[in-house]
């Protein structure tokens, strides 16, 4: 089950540009102004995080479950290895290219010290190889310094969750559904008051993978929202969810002492939406989804990406005016700068990295997959786990 959705696609898109626009706030936009304070007060752009956490849980556990239920004997461990070495050819080249840009950077080029400190951003470089920024994050809020690859937290905690989903299916199996609604639910019902518990969130990971667990089932498609093929219930429905997303996900409404558990539950909401492929974020608006999808295929990379040209940006402004300090007259040089530079350096690392990588990946799965077994004489060629395309 690989074939592509382009609501997710979408949801991808939106997902990206939520957290590109908060991230803005002081990492781009040095300086403050009533109208920004205003806007970032209540714009709650990190909740794109979740709604990212709620599609890779879908996405992983829809392609690598089925597979893993297939499989027989010892194909089980050969189709995880073929997943975890996917996985990498997918995600590590461009997250070590973006780990090493911002290091070269602060070394090279931060008269303006946008980029942080030498130390801090060594220390975050080998946090992110290592898979354990997020660890690294939680140590550092309010004490010190973190570096320029902050955003590789939620990344690192992805890939804690790739490495995991795997093994807790062995282990699990026919009960992997209720070890996942466990773990879902202890952490909806956790009030997240460290800085840890909001760090180490998993609950839109668990209820992502839990749609796809019920995928497959006549009840799934029983609840199918037929009532968004329409241009104005499709609209207006994903217009009220991302509303009810950004207002519980600003922190400073604190709407409800559970709001980081709602945010969750609503990312899962867009992700049922969405799984039905059935286009039906913005129905027949090409318009807006053919932008969207085209945001969304370039995601992983706009994410990595954008924190880099946001300090560039600063950096270069900084050379150019001879240190003196940005004003509010700066907003849309900055914007249209730093919006120019993401969106070229983007295309450019999906176009020529992780398209080719990832298809080179694939390959290398799939010769994993197609190898004969070393000591399975007897399982017959219809027990054998399906290609991974």
């Amino acid at each position: 089950m690989s074939r592509r959705i382009l609501d997710i696609e979408v949801l991808r898109g939106i997902a990206v540009l939520l957290v590109v626009i908060h991230h803005a706030h002081f990492n781009l936009y040095s300086w403050t102004n009533p109208t920004l304070e205003l806007f970032f007060t209540y714009f709650g752009g990190a909740i794109g995080v979740d709604l990212f956490f709620a599609i890779s849980g879908f996405v992983i556990a829809r392609d690598l479950l089925p597979r893993l239920e297939q499989a027989a004997g010892d194909n089980r461990a050969r189709v995880v290895l073929a997943f975890w070495v996917k996985r990498a050819w997918r995600l590590w080249p461009s997250a070590w290219l973006w780990l090493m840009v911002p290091l070269l950077l602060a070394l090279l080029l931060n008269d303006s010290r946008a980029f942080g400190g030498v130390r801090a951003n060594i220390e975050a470089t080998m946090a992110g190889l290592a898979h354990v920024a997020n660890f690294r994050l939680a140590d550092a809020w309010g004490r010190q310094e973190y570096g320029a690859t902050a955003v590789y937290w939620s990344l690192s905690l992805e890939e804690q969750f790739y490495f995991l989903l795997p093994l807790l299916a062995l282990c699990l199996r026919k009960y992997l559904v209720w070890g996942v609604c466990v773990i879902a639910l202890m952490q909806l019902i956790s009030p997240r008051d460290t800085m840890f518990a909001v760090i180490f969130r998993t609950d839109a990971l668990c209820l992502g993978v839990l749609l796809a667990l019920i995928s497959r089932t006549r009840a799934y498609e029983l609840a199918r929202p037929h009532f968004l093929a329409s241009r104005l219930a499709s609209t207006l429905s994903v217009l009220l969810l991302l509303t009810l997303l950004l207002t519980f996900g600003s922190h400073h409404l604190n709407v409800a002492p559970y709001r980081l558990s709602v945010v969750a539950v609503l990312a899962a909401l867009l992700v049922f939406v969405a799984s039905h492929d059935g286009n039906l974020l913005f129905y027949k608006q090409d318009w807006i989804r053919r932008p969207l999808v085209w945001v969304g295929e370039r995601s992983y990379a706009m994410y990595l990406i954008h924190m880099p040209c946001f300090y560039l940006v600063r950096e270069l402004w900084h050379r150019h005016s001879g240190g003196e300090l940005p004003t509010q007259d700066a907003f849309m040089l900055f914007t249209c700068s730093a919006v120019l530079m993401v969106l070229i350096l983007s295309d450019l690392n999906y176009r020529f990295i992780e398209l080719p990588l990832r298809r080179r990946g694939a390959r290398v799965a799939l010769n994993m997959l197609n190898k004969e077994p070393m000591q399975a004489p007897t399982v017959s060629a219809t027990d054998a786990p399906l290609a991974n395309r």
